[in-house]
């Protein structure tokens, strides 16, 4: 007897524990082949009258029985990897690339939609379902749909070789970053360092078997050196390991260098864009976003760039003053974090340790369901006894009026085989099916925080509690859709230049008094965040804020002429020219920031990432309406969520914004939160 694939199972929430590397591929075979015999049964026997139900629902729920049993493999792959389930991982990925292609191109499923699109009752549709319909019919555009069959070919081999590249890149860029390590058994030489991140040094040492402390490259470990260690060299050393990784350079050069890759999967990506009639990828990323044409996000970028470069400039220029008053007349790269966080402390009395005893993770998880509970209406308690895949792993469900609307997984904390970063993804997404009944949405927020140690709970940063609310934004949207169609509820069909609204908007509440008042409290005596405190932080809110915009309009300009300007400069002149022009701080040369910028080359911000400022000038002016009418006001909360969470992908976004801000957006706010131009009172 043989026994049942945990995968292939009519699963609520998904079996983790049981989910073993060899039930991967046979699972993906088995729903690709029953999927495949749907389609070609639903093709060969049109119905007399087409309808939203014969069509696009029938196919909405094939495709849903793949994000079934895809969703929590590839979420195992990102958060507890190992050999064997990236082997099992990256055999479907073919497989599942080919499929997409397939589907994409497939010339009778292409007629179907547009003649459901051309019939009468048609006209008698929604908005969101006319939209999705709109969208549909673009995205076969595409994916070559009315290419040849031998250019449709190609296109499905590049599609698949992209897929394959961009997991290796991923891959390699986890084994780097597990590859160096230093062991140090002189304390020491951590003078200066946290002791929470201390503790948690030693911890990796004694899993190793070690003595003393393991210094390590994920992320929480990395900061705590770079930022605090009075040691400059060993600064030196953990700066060089970081940001040489996946590269030609640095103390592991070319084991797992991702440079051949990067150029690999650009040249991919510039014969797709011309394959499908576009002059570069960049042109082809914008066919489905907010903006309009390359020119108008570079016009966007380069205007940010010229009125933020002289506030980054005044920021370096106090920066250099203060170290040289420390007796260092050459800074460095590895000196910056160092100095600036000293320097933040001898002018506004604060820093980062001072603070993160006041935000204790069970008291920002409380404050945060606070403040969403009172903007949208709606309850948030944690659930118990689930499968899961760490221990460490907490899930909670939102309920709305008594009824359970969506839930939601918390993996919060860095730990080996984990990816790096923060994220949501979507584990299932709400919709009406066949049986009338509302399947709700299910999501994965992942963090990469300190976890708890020395007896004290998990203590964070106040820069981790705005990732934290930022990434719960992006779970929010959702969440908290009431769109019934799956091609345009929650994130999906959201022009992605958009997607960051929610989340970014979220991040406002970190830095208003009421929020903090929610939020913070002493770990262990309860007392609030004192006044001082509090107004020392307010008053630090946009310190080196011209440098920090500076370094993301070089990320976005890098990425976005990188894709608009393929094959006139390497990828490292690119990066340089975009620095001559924006940067005011250029790192060694040795610095391979590409070669670990996963979100253009294992993501999917490729010819997007100026979607962060984009987004960005959205949800500050969204969040200015909340200045003006208060910023726990019910009224405004209500609005926001049925405007823009609640909408989904059913409208364009420009469209949802004015609706929800009654006029078309401005930049003033941004400028504004970022102390480039002065409050009004």
């Amino acid at each position: 007897m043989t026994q049942t694939n945990p995968l292939l199972t009519n699963f609520d929430l998904p079996p983790y524990s049981e989910i073993k590397a060899e039930h991967v591929e046979s699972a993906i075979d088995s729903v690709l082949e029953s999927n495949r015999t749907a389609i070609k049964n639903l093709l060969e026997n049109p119905p007399t009258e087409l309808s939203w139900e014969n069509t696009v629902l029938l196919l909405d729920e094939i495709g849903e029985k793949l994000s079934h049993t895809w969703s929590p493999i590839s979420h195992l792959n990102a958060v507890m990897n190992n050999a064997e389930l990236r082997n099992a991982y990256e055999a479907c990925l073919p497989k599942l690339s080919e499929y997409s292609t397939e589907m994409g191109q497939n010339k009778q499923l292409f007629e179907r939609y547009q003649a459901l699109n051309n019939s009468p009752v048609a006209k008698q549709f929604s908005t969101p379902q006319q939209t999705i319909l709109k969208h549909t019919l673009r995205d076969f555009h595409l994916s070559g749909i009315d290419l040849p069959v031998d250019k449709q070919k190609r296109y499905g081999e590049i599609q698949a070789k992209l897929s394959e590249l961009s997991s290796k890149f991923s891959n390699q860029l986890l084994d780097a970053t597990q590859a160096w390590t230093k062991h140090i058994t002189d304390e020491q030489a951590l003078t200066g360092i946290p002791s929470s991140a201390k503790s948690q040094m030693a911890q990796a040492a004694q899993a190793k078997n070690l003595t003393g402390w393991l210094i390590t490259l994920e992320f929480p470990c990395y900061y705590a050196v770079i930022s605090y260690a009075d040691d400059r060299k060993l600064r030196e050393e953990i700066y060089q390991a970081y940001c040489t990784r996946a590269s030609d350079q640095g103390p592991i050069a070319n084991k797992f260098d991702n440079g051949p890759i990067m150029q690999e999967i650009l040249a991919l990506r510039h014969e797709l864009a011309q394959l499908l009639g576009f002059a570069n990828y960049a042109e082809l990323s914008l066919a489905d976003k907010m903006a309009e044409n390359p020119q108008q996000v570079l016009t966007f970028l380069n205007d940010l760039a010229n009125r933020s470069k002289p506030f980054a400039e005044q920021d370096l220029k106090e920066l250099r003053n203060y170290v040289a008053e420390q007796g260092i007349t050459d800074m460095q790269s590895w000196d910056v974090s160092y100095y600036s966080e000293k320097l933040r402390e001898a002018r506004y009395s604060i820093s980062d340790e001072t603070l993160r005893v006041y935000f204790p993770i069970d008291k920002v998880l409380t404050g945060l369901f606070t403040l969403v509970e009172t903007l949208y209406n709606i309850q948030i308690s944690e659930l118990h006894n689930f499968d899961t895949w760490h221990p460490d792993v907490r899930l909670f469900e939102i309920k709305e009026q008594g009824k359970t609307i969506g839930r939601f997984f918390f993996d919060l904390y860095a730990r080996s085989n984990k990816r790096g970063g923060a994220w949501m993804d979507g584990a299932r997404d709400r919709y009406q099916n066949s049986q009338g009944q509302i399947i709700t949405p299910v999501a994965n927020l992942v963090c990469n925080f300190m976890p708890a140690s020395e007896g004290k709970p998990a203590l964070l940063t106040h820069d981790e509690v705005t990732t934290l609310f930022h990434e719960f934004g992006h779970g929010l949207h959702h969440m908290l859709t009431r769109i019934e169609h799956l091609g345009a509820s929650g994130i999906n069909g959201v022009a992605w230049d958009a997607v960051e609204l929610p989340s970014q908007f979220m991040e406002n509440w970190c830095w208003q008094e009421e929020g903090l008042a929610l939020i913070s409290s002493h770990y262990e005596t309860g007392e609030p965040l004192p006044k001082d405190l509090l107004d020392k932080m307010l008053a630090a809110k946009n310190f080196q804020a011209g440098l920090m915009m500076v370094r993301q309009l070089e990320f976005s300009l890098f990425d976005f002429e990188l894709h608009t300007f393929y094959g006139d400069k390497t990828v490292e002149h690119v990066l340089n020219d975009v620095r001559e022009r924006v940067a005011v701080l250029k790192p060694p040369a040795y610095n391979r920031f590409a070669n670990s910028f996963a979100h253009i080359f294992a993501g999917g911000y490729a010819a997007g990432y100026y979607s962060y400022k984009w987004a960005e000038v959205l949800s500050a002016d969204a969040f200015s309406r909340f200045e003006e009418e208060g910023i726990l006001n019910p009224e405004t909360g209500r609005l926001f969520r049925e405007t823009i969470l609640a909408k989904g992908g059913s409208q364009e976004p420009i469209e949802l914004f004015i609706e929800f801000r009654g006029r078309e957006p401005s930049i003033e706010p941004l400028l504004r939160h970022s102390g480039f131009i002065e409050e009004v009172a």
